[in-house]
């Protein structure tokens, strides 16, 4: 796939990105959300959102912080897969109604919310939130510009 635009040579989309990035790199650092927490909210959400580039990203770095190859191939099918603890599942509920927005009216159900403040305090629950949202503003960029997937390598941005 070829990139309609090239996102690191524009001044307006790399000073973006650049923003995106340190408001990610504030949630990994300045939360206590666990690591493999967030890699599998950040591959989750790129998922549904279609983004390969993230996919491919989210998942080698996930594997490069010590993350198994059989929970990530079960991402997709989280409901289903008993390699999930409770709190997994719903912060992964969470991150699929905080992505899929549009699809019920009134947002992210309280029911959804209340389940995830069981498993997480005010800190973490607004590292969820945040690395929720910084993930799919990455991913629409990542898709309206067609940004080809494959050659990341774990750190290659940090």
């Amino acid at each position: 796939m070829q990139a309609r635009l090239n996102v690191f040579g524009s001044d307006a989309t790399a000073r973006v990105i650049k923003h995106f990035a340190a408001a990610g790199k504030a949630v990994a650092t300045g939360t206590t959300l666990p690591q493999a927490t967030r890699e599998l909210v950040l591959l989750r959400v790129s998922q549904i959102n279609g983004c390969a580039g993230c996919v491919d990203m989210h998942t080698k770095d996930a594997v490069h912080a010590g993350e198994t190859t059989e929970r990530l191939f079960m991402v997709a099918a989280w409901r289903e897969a008993p390699c999930f603890t409770d709190a997994e599942r719903a912060a992964l509920e969470l991150a699929e109604h905080g992505t899929r927005i549009a699809d019920a009216a009134g947002g992210v159900p309280d029911d959804v919310w209340a389940n995830a403040a069981k498993h997480y305090d005010e800190e973490q629950l607004a590292g969820l939130v945040a690395t929720i949202a910084v993930i799919n503003a990455f991913n629409r960029l990542n898709v309206l510009t067609q940004q080809p997937a494959g050659d990341y390598q774990p750190g290659m941005y940090a």
